[in-house]
């Protein structure tokens, strides 16, 4: 998925019915429906085969988290940060369990370089917090009428940081930073980056199993509603079949959907759309497994595609395998974004952002959008472990476009995908 693809709003299953011809239970029922095993013969036959999978998603355990906190302390030291705060949101649950909402009411941990992780939330969430913490068991209430900020620079002045440097995590809102600083007027307040990141871009086996369970997922799912696909459909009819496969599987997923001219734009559009034979429809989206993402996008056309769409379809796979082949440990991250933007240059598509108008991928883990980023002037280096979208595209105004992503890992001497690129425009699935 290429940067903000898509409006969060629009990518979410409001359909309730599936036209006729497909299905003919709404998507709400179907839950119960199938427990009742009544559901099979309402579905297309394509999804028949679809099972869940949901028992095959290994939660993180605690020996890994208890590893990630031992990291961050290291990365603390070689950095010169004496503790980092992190407030709601994906690195809170990376590094403690704890998924937590963020509000106006300050809930976070507070990482110190040694010892163990201390939380502070309001008292009255005291019970909920130690319930879902899975490091540790300090936790330090504020009532309403107390300052949380204040709560937060006692807590660092106690360990003796009230001079100290503080790494703040970037996903903390201005307000809450501000706040904390204001409270510790002597402290140096730094970006937690350093720390958070380096942790967090390099992903574990356990965490690799987790996103290719993800990836593999949302392709069986999108081949599956590509066979169940009829004239005159519109995206809201082809995301109402998205969320009855994912119903299926056992995970939670959605899909952005654009056909015909509105897949010109990396962002489609969010005006109404009718499937038509010899066009192309972009799925462009993922699921979660044990909390982790996938993001893939496949473009497919119901019926024959002209020859400019078949041949647009095989540069950009040409140049999603060129990326897949330059990536390897040490090389720079901007030179795989280079070697697939060559391929698409080098078949009339340029120069530069005419027609492949975004970068080449971005990181993925817990969040669909991580560290770090292949794009051009981007020199960091690819490390095993690393993880990220592969996803070239060749956008025409007003006409069409293509893209296709696959998750890309980064291997002690190579890289790979996590899901089988498309065959053709004819076999999108292989």
């Amino acid at each position: 998925m290429h940067n903000d693809h898509s409006n969060p709003a629009r990518r979410r299953f409001l359909r309730t019915t599936l036209i006729a011809g497909a299905a003919a239970l709404p998507v709400s029922q179907l839950a119960s429906a199938q427990a009742a095993g009544r559901s099979e013969d309402a579905l297309p036959a394509s999804m028949r085969g679809l099972k869940s999978v949901a028992a095959q998603a290994v939660p993180i355990g605690n020996d890994e988290r208890i590893a990630r906190v031992a990291k961050a302390q290291r990365l603390m030291a070689e950095h010169g940060i004496d503790a980092v705060f992190i407030g709601a949101g994906s690195s809170l649950t990376y590094f403690t369990g704890m998924h937590w909402w963020d509000s106006e009411r300050l809930t976070g941990v507070i990482l110190p370089r040694k010892g163990e992780p201390i939380y502070v939330t309001p008292e009255f969430e005291r019970v909920r917090t130690l319930e879902q913490i899975k490091l540790g068991n300090d936790v330090r209430g504020w009532q309403e009428d107390e300052d949380p900020y204040a709560l937060v620079a006692k807590v660092l002045r106690d360990m003796g940081h009230a001079t100290g440097t503080l790494g703040m995590e970037e996903a903390v809102p201005y307000f809450r930073a501000k706040g904390i600083a204001d409270a510790l007027p002597q402290a140096k307040v730094v970006p937690a980056w350093p720390v958070v990141s380096g942790c967090r871009r390099v992903k574990s086996a356990a965490e690799l199993a987790l996103m290719k369970l993800a990836n593999e997922t949302t392709l069986a799912v999108y081949e599956a509603v590509w066979k169940a696909l009829q004239p005159g459909m519109t995206e809201q009819d082809i995301s109402g079949l998205l969320a009855m496969a994912y119903a299926r599987t056992g995970l939670k997923g959605d899909a952005s959907v654009n056909v015909g001219k509105y897949t010109a734009s990396p962002h489609g559009s969010d005006k109404p759309q009718h499937l038509v034979e010899g066009t192309p429809i972009i799925f462009d989206g993922g699921c979660r497994a044990g909390g982790y993402t996938s993001d893939i996008t496949r473009t497919v056309v119901l019926g024959q595609p002209d020859d400019e769409i078949r041949k647009v379809f095989n540069i950009v796979l040409k140049a999603q395998t060129a990326a897949l082949h330059a990536a390897r440990p040490g090389v720079a991250m901007g030179d795989v974004d280079a070697a697939a933007r060559k391929v698409i240059s080098d078949s009339g598509y340029g120069p530069d952002y005419r027609y492949f108008s975004h970068r080449l991928g971005h990181g993925i883990g817990i969040d669909m959008h991580e560290w770090d980023y292949l794009v051009r002037g981007n020199t960091h280096l690819l490390e095993p472990g690393m993880t990220f979208s592969d996803e070239p595209g060749i956008y025409i105004p007003d006409r069409f476009g293509v893209r296709l992503e696959d998750i890309l890992y980064v291997t002690e001497d190579a890289a790979a995908l996590m899901t089988p690129q498309s065959k053709s425009i004819d076999q999108p699935f292989g």
